[in-house]
C-alpha cells in the first residue's frame, strides 16, 4: 500500500480566549491517499474548518497548536518557513472557503483573482495566464467567461462567487484540495456539475480531496473514507459504505438517524439530543459524547480514548460500540 499524500498525526489545537483556552481539537489523527476523496463530517462546531485551516496554515493568530504533526508526501507542513508555506499553498494545496463573499477581494475584478494565483504559481505570458482564467472560469461552468472575467464581487450572485472560489482553487492544479462546504448556496444541478469536476480530477490527476460537509447524502456519493468529527474528536473512521450501513460509535449512528428519510414518514424527526460540551472546561470526560450518550459505561470514564480497529480499515474511539 502506498503512503498517503496528507498524514494528520496527534493534533491538538486550542484558541485562547479572555474566558479561558478553547479546546477546539484533541489528537486527531487521519491520512488522505493519493486520488482520494475522503468526507470530514460532523455538526457545528466538531473542529472540521479548524482542522481544515491548521493543515493549510492560515489559523487565526488567538489559535495555538500544542501537538501533532502534519505531512504532506513526507514534508512536515507544521516545519515549514513562511516562504516555503506560501510557495505550497496554491500550488499543492489549496482550499475553497465556506463563505464565498469573504473570500474574495471585493475591489479587484474576479478575473485577476485568478489570474494572481496562476502568476504566482506557475509564471507565463500575459496572455497564457489570461487564458488559463478563462478556462478556470469555463471549467466550472460559469456563463461567459471572458464577460465574468471583468466583474467584480459584489456584482454577482452568491453562487456565482463560490464557483469563482472553486475556479481559484483548482486554478493551478493541486495535488491537495480541501472542500469546506463547497456547495453553499448552489442549486442542485450546479452542485452536481461542481462535484463531478472535483471527483474527475481526483481520478485523472490523481487530486485528493478532503470534503468538508454537513450534508451526508453528498458525502455518500462522493466519498471514499469517511471521518466522524464530534466535539474536537475523530470518532470514527472507515470506507463510506461501511460507515452508513454499519456504523459503530453512537454518534455516527445518530448522526445519520437525524438526517430525514426520503421513503420513511415524515411525521417524525430524530434530531440529536443535547448539545456540544463547552470546550473550555477542565474536566471534559475522556469521550466528549458522553454526558448525551444513552451507552455510557463506567469504563467510558476510564483514561483517554484512542481509534481501534474495528474491521480491516474502520476505526472507532469508543468503549462500547454499537
Amino acid at each position: 500500500m502506498s503512503a498517503p499524500l496528507l498524514s494528520v498525526r496527534n493534533l491538538t489545537v486550542d484558541f485562547a480566549t479572555r474566558h479561558g483556552d478553547v479546546h477546539v481539537l484533541d489528537d486527531v489523527s487521519f491520512d488522505i491517499g493519493r486520488g482520494e476523496i475522503i468526507g470530514i463530517i460532523g455538526e457545528s462546531g466538531s473542529g472540521k474548518s479548524v482542522t481544515a485551516y491548521t493543515i493549510m496554515g492560515i489559523l487565526d493568530h488567538a489559535a495555538r497548536i500544542r501537538s501533532g504533526e502534519i505531512a504532506f508526501d513526507g514534508r512536515d507542513v507544521l516545519g515549514m518557513s513562511g516562504p516555503e508555506r506560501d510557495s505550497w499553498r496554491g500550488a499543492e494545496a489549496s482550499i475553497i472557503f465556506q463563505n464565498p463573499r469573504t473570500a474574495l477581494n471585493p475591489i479587484r475584478a474576479t478575473g485577476d483573482q485568478i489570474a494572481d494565483v496562476i502568476a504566482r504559481h506557475s509564471p507565463a505570458s500575459a496572455a497564457e495566464i489570461r487564458r488559463r482564467a478563462v478556462a478556470a472560469l469555463r471549467e466550472v461552468r460559469i456563463p461567459d467567461p471572458e464577460r465574468r472575467m471583468k466583474a467584480m464581487p459584489y456584482e454577482l450572485s452568491g453562487g456565482l462567487c463560490q464557483r469563482i472560489g472553486i475556479a481559484i482553487a483548482l486554478a493551478c492544479r493541486p495535488r491537495l484540495l480541501i472542500a469546506d462546504e463547497p456547495t453553499t448556496g448552489l442549486d442542485v444541478t450546479t452542485q452536481a456539475v461542481i462535484m463531478d469536476l472535483i471527483r474527475d480530477l481526483a481520478q485523472s490527476q490523481s487530486m485528493s480531496v478532503a470534503l468538508i460537509t454537513h450534508d451526508l447524502a453528498l458525502a455518500a456519493e462522493y466519498c471514499d473514507r469517511l471521518v466522524i468529527m464530534h466535539a474536537g474528536h475523530v470518532v470514527e473512521t472507515g470506507p463510506t459504505p461501511e460507515i452508513i450501513t454499519a456504523p459503530r460509535h453512537p454518534y455516527t449512528s445518530r448522526l445519520l438517524r437525524s438526517v430525514p428519510s426520503m421513503v420513511e414518514d415524515l411525521n417524525e424527526l430524530h434530531p440529536i439530543q443535547g448539545s456540544l460540551p463547552d470546550l473550555r472546561r477542565k474536566d471534559l470526560p475522556p469521550c466528549r459524547l458522553a454526558e448525551r450518550c444513552d451507552r455510557r459505561l463506567s469504563v467510558c470514564d476510564a483514561g483517554r480514548l484512542r481509534l481501534e480497529a474495528c474491521g480491516p480499515a474502520h476505526s472507532v474511539a469508543c468503549r462500547n460500540p454499537l
